[in-house]
């Protein structure tokens, strides 16, 4: 793709290509997904917190009232024209040390007149499973036989808005654009939108968090391993343990 990218109707134009060529080579291939070790049982979720308070989903909106939500995947505004949670939450969570590191993200922003949009958070297998029999490449969406960091609950999709008038900064794309100019490597940008993506980029690691090269929206904590895969709903994670 040419890295010359620098109109919005262009890059809007080659996503959606892109995304139909990969629809059309997904529906032709093996359905069959490979189902990796997932946490779907309240009870076994609730032992586990129990034995390591570290691995509790916690509730974002709670631990940071001030944090926007504007869930893609709650409505049909995304890459996959369709509502992908349902029913769709209003609020998203993430593993406790995670939703500690956003929230000290959100207050230093915050000194400054800005803060934190969340796009998307933790997200059930299921819902993962269900993105890949749409889109079969993993350059777009994670493997369900491997699951990913939003299934483990220490991933986030977000960008940096003004606190007055809760208006996104310029970043270059918008979230989920499959072009070379979402990734962090892209220089072909204005002067303003590399500042905002690097104070994001610097932002996040100073708390732990790691960058995506491909996607300067998502971040997430290292050592994956260390929590489940996770197939519980939005419901069930709003129950008080």
């Amino acid at each position: 793709m040419d890295n010359k990218l620098s109109k919005p109707f262009c890059i809007k134009t080659w996503a959606s290509i892109i995304f139909l060529i990969i629809v059309c080579r997904g529906n032709t291939q093996d359905s069959t997904v490979q189902k990796p070790p997932v946490m779907d049982n309240w009870k076994e979720y609730l032992g586990v917190i129990a034995k390591d308070p570290g691995k509790k989903m916690v509730d974002l909106q709670a631990k940071i009232p001030a944090i926007v939500f504007d869930l893609r995947y709650s409505s049909a505004n995304n890459f996959m024209n369709r509502q992908m949670y349902d029913p769709a939450p209003v609020t998203s969570f993430l593993r406790a040390p995670a939703a500690d590191a956003l929230a000290k993200a959100q207050t230093e922003l915050a000194a400054s007149g800005l803060g934190l949009k969340i796009f998307d958070a933790y997200r059930p297998w299921s819902v993962t499973a269900r993105f890949w029999e749409l889109v079969k490449d993993e350059r777009y969406v994670a493997n369900p036989a491997r699951g990913s960091g939003h299934n483990r609950g220490i991933a986030v999709d977000l960008t940096i808005i003004r606190l007055d008038n809760d208006t996104e900064l310029p970043m270059g794309t918008g979230f989920d654009n499959f072009s070379d100019t979402a990734h962090h490597g892209f220089g072909q940008l204005p002067l303003e939108v590399l500042n905002n993506r690097k104070l994001l980029r610097s932002t996040m690691e100073k708390y732990g968090f790691k960058a995506l090269e491909t996607e300067w929206w998502h971040y997430f904590l290292p050592d994956a391993g260390r929590f489940e895969l996770l197939d519980l709903s939005f419901k069930q994670l709003q129950q008080k343990p």
